[in-house]
């Protein structure tokens, strides 16, 4: 009789063949298991081996565990990204120090607890999601074969066990206990919860010249310092539906921000590399500016005329596409008049010490993390394909009236093409 760790082998083998009878045949082995006693017990500490140890070799592969939890949400369902958080718990126990805080910190936040060496983690989850052992085992085998199947990304921060993972700066997180990021997280809930535009604008606009002054603050302070950071990176969700729209969102909003970005749209999510305070910005304004033309999309499709014969999906599409551009030209155009504001007062203070050298070389250094994160990057070609959706997306930008300051430089990437892999 096979042992567990060859049971588990090779139903994995056969989830990833074409044969479904063979795969059954060996989900009916794991089934009955080893044999011995303990043989279901045998069966789920080999699949939960197996499970850990694909976790530990994506860390060093670029992934984060927010990251696997998105994608095991998006490829395959929420009962099994809560198996992979369980995974991910009993992982973190066998991790190698150094283990940074920025680590921990995405484990908590996805609810996955540290077990103690004796909990029976598959055992758990099959109880607490109500199900038999038969689809229990199924989804675990799923699970366990997409997770080995992930491919490398960017290393975006060393990982635990490396060198530099408890000095490097936590790029681009917006949980910092920072009043100034309290209050900018009001001011964009306000916003997005509001039904009066004007009210919207001005809440927005506020929340935005905050961001843009603690930037320039950051510039200013980094550019008089010997500290040696390089720029950092975040990822940001583009899941269905309208997954392009929202990678251009996140492209414009980037680039307002002195930021670059790449869309992976096979594996959801889009990477925003720059400086940790424009990263906080980048993050903070897309998670609202999509709620925001959300809402107004949904209200344009309620205004649309009957019977116009336009299928909803391409006018959605056209809509979120309009209003991610728009919003583009909008922030760039505030952008190059906070930026000579901005100069102008640092030119005033700082005699020769002017802002717009200080800004320009930061915006190189991140085309050359750029350039070596992802050297192979492709650009993808915007397509309008409903015209009474781009007029009504373009108006809903407009009444978005968004405003960013802070000495933003003009962007590399052309705009209505995201980057993509």
């Amino acid at each position: 009789m096979p042992d567990a760790d060859e049971l588990v082998a090779n139903a994995l083998a056969a989830v990833r063949g074409t044969d479904v009878r063979q795969a059954e045949r060996q989900l009916d082995q794991l089934m009955v298991g080893t044999g011995a006693a303990d043989g279901t017990s045998a069966v789920d500490a080999a699949l939960l081996r197996r499970l850990v140890r694909a976790l530990g070799r994506l860390w060093p592969r670029g992934w984060q565990p927010v990251d696997v939890d998105r994608i095991t949400s998006r490829r395959l369902d929420a009962r099994a990204a809560r198996l992979v958080r369980e995974a991910m718990a009993a992982q973190r126990r066998e991790q190698a120090e150094p283990i940074p805080a920025w680590w921990d910190d995405q484990l908590r936040e996805l609810t996955a607890e540290v077990r103690d060496d004796g909990h029976d983690v598959l055992a758990a989850w099959t109880a607490a999601e109500g199900l038999d052992r038969t689809d229990a085992l199924r989804a675990a085998v799923d699970t366990l074969a997409l997770v080995e199947s992930l491919p490398p990304i960017a290393v975006l921060r060393p990982p635990p066990g490396t060198t530099g993972a408890l000095t490097a700066r936590s790029a681009g997180t917006t949980r910092s206990g920072s009043p100034m990021l309290d209050r900018v997280r009001a001011l964009l809930a306000k916003a997005e919860s509001t039904t009066f535009p004007a009210e919207a604008e001005a809440l927005t606009g506020k929340a935005q010249e905050l961001i843009a002054r603690h930037s320039i603050d950051e510039a200013l302070l980094a550019a008089g310092s010997e500290r040696g950071d390089v720029p950092g990176g975040v990822r940001l969700s583009t899941d269905t539906p309208y997954a392009g729209a929202k990678a251009l969102l996140v492209q414009e909003v980037a680039a307002a921000n002195r930021c670059e970005a790449v869309w992976s749209d096979d594996l959801g999510f889009a990477t925003v590399l720059g400086w940790p305070a424009d990263l906080v910005a980048v993050e903070l304004l897309y998670t609202s500016l999509l709620v925001q033309a959300t809402a107004a999309m949904l209200r344009g499709r309620a205004e649309r005329r009957s019977g116009s014969g336009r299928r909803t999906k391409v006018w959605d599409e056209s809509f979120l596409n309009a209003f991610a551009l728009r919003i583009g030209e909008r922030l760039r155009a505030a952008t190059e008049a906070a930026t000579d504001a901005a100069d102008q007062a640092s030119a005033a203070t700082a005699g020769a010490e002017r802002l717009l050298p200080v800004l320009a070389a930061r915006g190189e250094a991140v085309r050359e993390r750029l350039d070596t994160l992802f050297p192979g990057v492709t650009r993808h070609r915007l397509s309008v394909r409903d015209a009474e959706g781009w007029s009504s997306g373009t108006s809903a930008a407009d009444r978005a009236s968004l405003d960013v300051g802070g000495g933003r430089k003009q962007p590399r990437q052309v705009p209505g093409r995201p980057d993509r892999r």
